[in-house]
């Protein structure tokens, strides 16, 4: 793999930039792998990049209906923060969030991570309650946070209104200054390049229309549109359809599948200096690299795999944001769109074994997936070559619905994920 920098740049410019490499092969599948991971998303490249990084598992074939990065990877608001209530959450994002401090040296591929802050306001003092509950918690597994009152607030993010009269006041307001956003498509490029230089094959439009089991009931492979391919070991990361792809092992899981809304305004120069976050009317937006502002949603109140969701619900996120922020009232949007969660009772993901020898899953992520990505599959990987969970990831097992162990982030957080 031919390592980037700036001097490379700089050769290449002086010859018209005819040298470049392509990022990652697109080959035809072999007849088996010792590994199939289903789903080319953030998490499911990086399961296989560090497969071959870290466990020398280069037989590895990632499989992907559409195109690499295509689904929520490239769908989402690209916001991380790790200032999660619970110890078992705490650990998992902050576990992503140390990885991500150094992503890009480590991949030789810039995928433009910013610590710019994530700042959650509390508008009741229900809210305030929840907030510094979460800060005590954060502080004691090692996650920093802190307790802005409004005019601090205010002075990290200017453009803030914080007037009294306002219909859902700022009282104050969380700040993890650590969190921020990362370029969501360079994220899939990054580990795809990583992946494939190590020899793993990445196989695109190429639809998984079965799980194939021996007499014995271990897997034995996948049926495709691109024929049968066999493999010792298959890991499910399909997000939204994860639900469908497990029910082809005769698996059915505790996920319920929604539309989640984002959209973009036109450009504007650099003005938003964080992130923002309001839990109690579900609306966030930061200011992308392009000067888009980046504004999401809460998920539509209906099980979907559709990628449109209701006017309704951003017209109510606008709402919210032009009141929060009145200097953006006369903004044009540009453009919106929608991805497919996969939601668990608990709203915590599930990275496991499954009972089915040989099959794996890492899904149920809802709203929280892309902040994770290089924590979960970091943590997948481990549990793929090693057969069994990272301790990490030992929590958040298919088990936890039957034994009532749950890792409940959706009361935790008091706001529908």
């Amino acid at each position: 793999m031919r390592k980037y920098s700036v001097f490379a740049v700089a050769r290449e410019a002086l010859r018209g930039h005819t040298g470049w490499e392509k990022q990652w092969t697109s080959p035809e599948p072999r007849k088996e792998y010792d590994v199939i991971i289903i789903g080319a998303g953030g998490h499911g490249l990086g399961t296989a990049y560090y497969l071959a990084k870290e466990y020398g598992i280069t037989n590895v074939a990632v499989i992907e209906r559409g195109w690499l990065g295509g689904g929520n990877t490239g769908r989402n608001t690209t916001i991380i923060r790790s200032n999660y209530l619970y110890d078992e959450s705490a650990a998992l994002y902050n576990h992503a969030l140390k990885l991500w401090d150094n992503l890009s040296q480590d991949m030789n591929y810039n995928v433009m991570y910013s610590p710019r802050g994530v700042m959650m306001l509390a508008h009741n003092i229900h809210d305030e309650q929840v907030f510094k509950r979460h800060i005590h918690s954060n502080r004691l597994n090692g996650v920093d946070n802190e307790w802005l009152t409004p005019e601090q607030a205010k002075d990290y993010c200017p453009p803030l209104n914080i007037s009294k009269g306002a219909r859902y006041p700022v009282i104050g307001a969380a700040l993890q200054r650590k969190g921020g956003t990362a370029r969501h498509d360079a994220v899939a490029w990054g580990y795809a390049r990583g992946a494939s230089a190590r020899g793993v094959h990445i196989i695109q439009n190429c639809e998984v229309t079965g799980i194939t089991r021996g007499p014995d009931g271990r897997v034995t492979g996948v049926e495709t549109t691109k024929g049968s391919i066999g493999a010792k070991k298959v890991g499910v990361v399909a997000a939204g359809h994860t639900s469908v792809v497990m029910q082809m092992a005769g698996l059915k899981l505790p996920l319920v599948s929604y539309p989640l809304q984002a959209l973009v305004s036109e450009p504007i120069k650099p003005i938003f200096p964080c992130v923002v976050m309001s839990n109690t009317v579900h609306a966030y937006i930061s200011q992308s690299d392009k000067g888009e502002l980046v504004i999401g949603a809460g998920t539509d109140q209906y099980a979907s795999y559709s990628q449109t969701g209701g006017l309704h619900i951003i017209n109510h996120t606008l709402d919210a944001i032009c009141e929060m922020f009145p200097i953006f009232t006369r903004m044009k949007m540009m453009r919106s769109w929608g991805g497919i969660v996969d939601v668990t009772p608990d709203r915590s993901p599930i990275i496991a074994k499954t009972p089915v020898p040989g099959l794996f899953v890492n899904c149920g992520w809802g709203t929280g997936g892309f902040k994770a990505t290089p924590g979960s599959a970091h943590v997948f990987a481990h549990t793929i070559a090693r057969d069994e969970p990272h301790p990490i990831n030992a929590p958040f097992t298919l088990e936890r619905f039957r034994n009532g162990r749950l890792i409940d982030e959706a009361a935790a957080a008091a706001v529908a994920h």
